[in-house]
Order: C-alpha cells, then sequence, then structure tokens
C-alpha cells in the first residue's frame, strides 16, 4: 500500500497544471487588452485627425467665401460677373472655388405661376398638374384674400395633413416637400432649380441651366435649341437677349441679384476631400456681405490613390 508519494505526485503536476492554465488565461487577457489599447489609440487619433480636418476645412471655406466676396465687390456693382471660379492654395491644401448668381434659379418666392408650371412640366409632370402644383406653390406662399381665406387651409385638412400651408413667403427650399400634391421624387428633381434668395421674379438665362430655360413661359422646342447654342456669344444686353429669346422672352431677369451661390472644394494634402455650399448677399460698405446659407460637406471623402 504506497499510494502516498504517487497521489502526492499526482496532486502536484495537478497543482502545476493548474498555474499553467492561469498564466495562459493571464497572458491572453493581456494580450487582449494590448489589443483593446492599440484599437482605441489608433481610433482616437483617427478621431483627433478627421477633427482636426474639418477644423481646417471650415476655415477654407471661410476663406473662399471671404475671397470670393472681395472678387466681387472688387468689380463694382456694374461689371459685376454673374459666375466665375479660381483656384488657390492655403495652408498647403487646394481651395476650388465657382460661384454664379442666384438669378439663374427660379425663385419660389417671386416667380410667377406660369414658370413654376413651366419648370415642374419639364420636370415631367403633365401640363394639367404642374399647373395644380404650382397653384399649390403659390398658395403655400400667398396670405389669402379675405373672400378666400380659410380656402387652402381647407384642401390640406381634406388631404389629412396634419399642418395647413404657410401662406407666407418660403424660409427654405426644402419646404417645396411640403406642398400639397408635389410628388417627392419630382421635389427631389427641383431642388437644383429653385431658390428663395434671388427675389427676382424672372431668370439669368444666360447663366441658368437649360432646364430653367426651358421652363420660360413661350419656349419651344427649336427656341430652346437655338438659344442654348447661342447664348454663349450673346452680350449681356436687355435688347439682345430679348431678341433671342422671341417669344419666351417674358420671364427673362433683367435685374441682377446680390445673391451668390458659391460651391467650395477643399483637397487636403492628406487625401482628404470635401465640398461645401454657401450661399452670399453682397452689403454695404459696413457689412460687405452676409451668410444666407452653408452647407458643409455636401461630399467627403478620401481620393483615390494616384499610381
Amino acid at each position: 500500500m504506497r499510494r502516498g508519494p504517487v497521489q502526492h505526485g499526482i496532486s502536484l503536476r495537478c497543482e502545476q497544471g493548474f498555474v499553467i492554465v492561469t498564466v495562459l488565461w493571464l497572458v491572453a487577457a493581456l494580450a487582449a487588452l494590448a489589443m483593446i489599447f492599440s484599437a482605441y489609440l489608433s481610433n482616437s487619433a483617427r478621431a483627433v485627425a478627421l477633427n482636426d480636418t474639418a477644423l481646417q476645412a471650415e476655415a477654407l471655406v471661410s476663406a473662399g467665401v471671404e475671397l470670393t466676396a472681395y472678387q466681387l465687390r472688387l468689380t463694382g456693382e456694374d461689371g459685376r460677373p454673374a459666375r466665375g471660379s479660381f483656384q488657390t492654395r492655403l495652408n498647403g491644401a487646394g481651395l476650388s472655388v465657382a460661384f454664379v448668381s442666384e438669378a439663374a434659379r427660379i425663385d419660389l418666392n417671386a416667380a410667377p405661376k406660369e414658370l413654376l408650371s413651366g419648370l415642374m412640366s419639364v420636370l415631367g409632370a403633365s401640363t394639367e398638374d404642374a399647373a395644380q402644383f404650382a397653384d399649390r406653390i403659390v398658395g403655400w406662399r400667398t396670405r389669402a384674400a379675405a373672400e378666400a381665406s380659410g380656402r387652402e387651409d381647407a384642401l390640406y385638412l381634406a388631404a389629412g395633413r396634419s399642418y395647413s400651408p404657410r401662406q407666407a413667403p418660403f424660409a427654405h427650399v426644402n419646404e417645396l416637400g411640403l406642398v400639397l400634391g408635389l410628388p417627392a421624387e419630382l421635389v427631389v428633381r427641383a431642388l437644383p432649380f429653385v431658390t428663395v434668395f434671388s427675389r427676382l421674379p424672372g431668370v439669368d438665362v444666360l447663366n441658368a441651366a437649360p432646364e430653367v430655360v426651358a421652363a420660360l413661359p413661350g419656349m419651344t422646342p427649336l427656341l430652346l435649341r437655338q438659344f442654348l447654342s447661342d447664348r454663349g456669344s450673346l452680350p449681356n444686353d436687355p435688347t439682345a437677349i430679348a431678341t433671342a429669346l422671341g417669344g419666351a422672352k417674358g420671364n427673362a431677369a433683367t435685374q441682377k441679384s446680390q445673391a451668390y451661390r458659391l460651391k467650395i472644394r477643399i483637397h487636403f494634402p492628406n487625401g482628404w476631400e470635401s465640398a461645401s455650399q454657401v450661399v452670399i448677399s453682397l452689403g454695404a460698405e459696413e457689412e460687405p456681405y452676409h451668410v444666407l446659407s452653408w452647407q458643409t460637406d455636401v461630399a467627403s471623402r478620401r481620393a483615390p490613390a494616384r499610381s
């Protein structure tokens, strides 16, 4: 009966095995902690870098706005261009700015019903639907007369809407999505061609998008094709423009808008790119300009590596 030493050896080996397992668990735990800490440091560094890039982007967009306002005011009101662009480098980043007068867009608060209806038709609505959509847009922005008070409200109530039309000027182009009857896809197609900042009933046809020119009452496909072909050589003269437009000259703007839309692209040395849109209005000497709209990071991405 000599089991004592054998049992003692087995017990010793079990204790050693337990110690080894414990050590392995500790090593695994430390390795996991090291990986977590490494990931934390990496994420923190990335967050700091992104935050730093965002701060730089905001400063560079501000610089782009300042430079554009300076250029526009430098030329004087009579010689002020309706569009333009420039490129420069600031703090190692590439800055590209393109600007165009807001008069190149249709103002939701000032455009006549016929021009609004024309745009809806150009964007795919039937003639009958386009006229109804234009009625609702005008109804949204206009305070009803005493004899028609409540009529526009009743339409929204009958349609099950939980709100009434503003019956005041559009505060933002996105309000177009609240107008009764307008399909969402039509609103999305219309947004690049409308504004609330030009305050002009007509449009600058020399700089407007083809869709906007096509929306002019009286415009025909043949006249549109001819005008778009010739407008690059047309002088900025109301008489010459009216002659080129023929029967569609009624909504061509002869006034200049003080509002400009800036598209600002930034190319950072680390490969990141960002794009912003800012709308400014030129003011007096005391306040050279003020910002009407600022949309940062319209698109941000890392530029593809060049081979």
